[in-house]
């Protein structure tokens, strides 16, 4: 039987604290979100405190971008064909515009404690129908300075296939920091 509509649609939720205390970061609205995939990610540094196009808080809210790839996991998943749970998180520094077609982070962070993770525990919620939504969901410790840019959730520790990924204004940590990224996937008909 065929579904008319099936979708998954996801959303990428990042908290960021620095002893204790949760930073503000610049979420960019659906204006400052169009002109980043047009013109590029260095639009964030001139739209960042313009309220036009966004708003600070202290949690980085997305809509996520679910990959071609991704589409073939869940897919693979739904007919019960051996494919890696995705439950691995990455964060990366690349700042090209996030893409249906992109396999991998641009630039994946591998050192300052701010490696590939795996969620060792995935859980369900509801947000329409019972179980409806996959979360998935990493704390690091950052052990050195970066600016964090990007993020994705895949399938395996190394390699793998890239279930999702997106692409955000640079979020700066320094050793002890820590923060946390959390998504949701949620299997729709609507």
């Amino acid at each position: 039987m065929f579904v008319s509509g099936l979708k998954c649609q996801g959303e990428f939720t990042f908290v960021h604290r620095r002893n204790g205390e949760r930073m503000k970061m610049w979420n960019l609205n659906r204006a400052g979100t169009w002109l980043m995939k047009r013109v590029g990610h260095w639009t964030t540094r001139l739209t960042r405190g313009v309220p036009l196009f966004g708003h600070w808080d202290t949690e980085l809210h997305i809509t996520n971008l679910v990959t071609n790839a991704g589409l073939a996991v869940v897919a693979a998943r739904l007919v019960g064909a051996t494919v890696d749970p995705a439950d691995t998180l990455a964060v990366g520094t690349g700042t090209t515009a996030a893409a249906a077609g992109d396999t991998a982070l641009e630039t994946e962070i591998t050192d300052s404690g701010l490696a590939r993770a795996t969620d060792a525990a995935p859980t369900f919620e509801t947000t329409s129908v019972t179980n409806d939504t996959a979360v998935v969901n990493y704390l690091w410790t950052a052990s050195g300075a970066k600016a964090i840019t990007e993020a994705g959730v895949l399938t395996q520790d190394s390699g793998g296939d890239l279930l999702s990924r997106q692409v955000f204004a640079s979020v700066g940590v320094v050793s002890g920091d820590t923060f946390e990224a959390t998504w949701k996937f949620q299997v729709t008909t609507s």
